[in-house]
């Protein structure tokens, strides 16, 4: 029997498309994955990228904890901004927003630490709404509603997303009444684009997917290194 994924009464169902073959190249797409971020392209996830324990989303963060303690502190995020290639001023914007926000959801007590740190293994509590789903309540990786970004909203290009699309994707993404989650989402995908997108002003399927297991972070901040160091 043919499963509908499309209602007649209901357009946004047919302009939206969800994909019919994910179970044909990528096993269980519907099972959350703990260690790796996979996709139809990438099935094991990233090749050769360590996970060192953590989930998916503490693997997102682990990038910005400079001296891998397990706690990312405002001058850590700082830093890992500016590794990326980002203006310094942006990044100490960015990086006080970033750790004054998220801090206290973190903290083992109840009490507030004004160093504003970032415990990983508490990063789960983070987690905003008027998102993707790609992370779970957990911090695990999604690999269906990854792979539903790109089929419901990428229509340019099939494994490209552009900066206008994403708007799109973040207003058909939105919980009633939570326009601080919708406001997180703008902001999260606004630096992503100042990393990550091509010359055509598009972010790549699997730009996006390093993004959401970190690798991403690190292969930038590799290959701007090694710019510097050609430049001089």
């Amino acid at each position: 029997m043919e499963i509908a994924t499309e209602a007649p009464k209901a357009p946004l169902t047919r302009e939206r498309k969800v994909r019919n073959d994910l179970e044909e190249k990528l096993p269980k797409p519907y099972l959350a994955r703990a260690l790796v971020a996979p996709d139809v392209d990438h099935p094991n996830g990233t090749p050769g990228y360590e996970n060192n324990g953590y989930s998916v989303l503490q693997q997102h963060v682990a990038y910005f904890d400079r001296d891998k303690d397990g706690v990312v502190y405002p001058w850590e995020t700082f830093l890992a901004l500016v590794d990326l290639g980002l203006n310094p001023i942006y990044c100490l914007i960015v990086a006080i927003i970033i750790n004054v926000g998220l801090s206290y959801f973190t903290l083992p007590g109840w009490l507030p630490n004004p160093l504003f740190p970032i415990y990983i293994d508490r990063i789960h509590k983070c987690k905003h709404g008027s998102d993707t789903s790609t992370y779970d309540t957990e911090g695990r990786f999604m690999p269906v509603n990854f792979e539903n970004i790109f089929s419901k909203y990428a229509r340019t290009h099939p494994d490209k997303i552009s900066y206008d699309e994403v708007q799109e994707m973040i207003k058909g993404n939105r919980n009633s009444y939570d326009f601080i989650g919708s406001l997180i989402s703008r902001a999260e995908f606004s630096i992503l684009f100042k990393v990550a997108q091509d010359q055509d002003g598009f972010v790549s399927k699997d730009a996006l997917r390093g993004c959401y297991d970190g690798s991403l972070f690190h292969h930038v901040a590799k290959m701007k290194k090694g710019g510097d160091k050609k430049s001089r």
